[in-house]
């Protein structure tokens, strides 16, 4: 089984818990991603995504200029880098997020998406295909 270790972004968007919501979203368009950190005191206490702007903001009729700190979610495991991809993909299915924050030796490192996950996956495919074919062909 994979770790994640490899997929992790490791360039953290980290930002205050007191940006506002509208900046928040303005930074991952331009960023073209789908979360950010969110800071308090220099230390990540949460994440804040695509989703929550939506769902917490927008579609309950909040202010854009509502903190960040206040949209996040904090209910949200923290993995290890060396987390394996098929517990990570159930963890996103559990708590319904598309991204979780990842930690390395208990500090946040980086983030990990769906889409790394996905990616991973489909390259651990790949290589036991390419394995087999090798192994069919007598190489």
């Amino acid at each position: 089984m994979a770790t994640i270790e490899k997929h992790v972004t490791r360039a953290v968007i980290a930002l205050e818990e007191s940006t506002p919501c509208s900046e928040a979203a303005r930074i991952m368009a331009d960023k073209k991603v789908g979360s950010v950190a969110v800071r308090r005191g220099g230390r990540v206490v949460g994440l804040v995504t695509e989703r929550d702007l939506v769902g917490r903001v927008l579609a309950r009729g909040a202010a854009s200029a509502l903190p960040i700190g206040e949209a996040m979610r904090t209910d949200l495991p923290v993995v290890d880098h060396r987390t394996g991809e098929r517990e990570v993909a159930e963890l996103m299915k559990t708590h319904f997020t598309r991204h979780l924050l990842v930690s390395e030796r208990g500090e946040v490192q980086g983030v990990i998406s769906m889409r790394d996950v996905i990616q991973l996956m489909l390259d651990e495919k790949q290589y036991l295909i390419d394995q087999l074919q090798t192994y069919i062909d007598g190489r």
